[in-house]
């Protein structure tokens, strides 16, 4: 992805600046609905290693295939219950856009966050 290149999450940062930093190991989520947008991007740029590393060991799978027919098209956060710099849990609902053989489709989704060894970290989700 070109560096100047707007971020998929969906701000006006370019990616290098934005979730790349993140996916490239040189910073952390500051907040849940941050680590959320940094797992969408990862998802839309293919980061399967970030999204493996940024989910709670309890319930991360072994491994992870993406699906390669799906363009993640756009990110929408709807709400965000805690999850900020000081916070231990928080929630976030979002709904991601994307595309698959050409149809349009969506996922809302109630995603669980925690700390776990002091960086935040998906738990899972309840698809709406």
């Amino acid at each position: 992805m070109g560096k100047r290149r707007a971020c998929p999450c969906g701000t006006s940062v370019p990616y290098a600046q934005c979730c790349g930093r993140l996916h490239g190991g040189t910073a952390q989520a500051e907040t849940a609905e941050q680590l959320m947008r940094s797992r969408y991007s990862a998802f839309a740029v293919g980061e399967t290693d970030y999204l493996l590393k940024s989910w709670h060991p309890a319930t991360r799978p072994p491994h992870l295939e993406l699906d390669p027919g799906i363009r993640w098209r756009r990110l929408e956060i709807l709400r965000v219950a805690d999850g900020g710099p000081s916070d231990r849990k928080g929630t976030v609902e979002f709904r991601a856009h994307y595309t698959q053989g050409g149809q349009p489709g969506e996922l809302h989704e109630v995603s669980r966050f925690v700390r776990h060894d002091d960086a935040w970290v998906y738990v899972q989700g309840k698809v709406l």
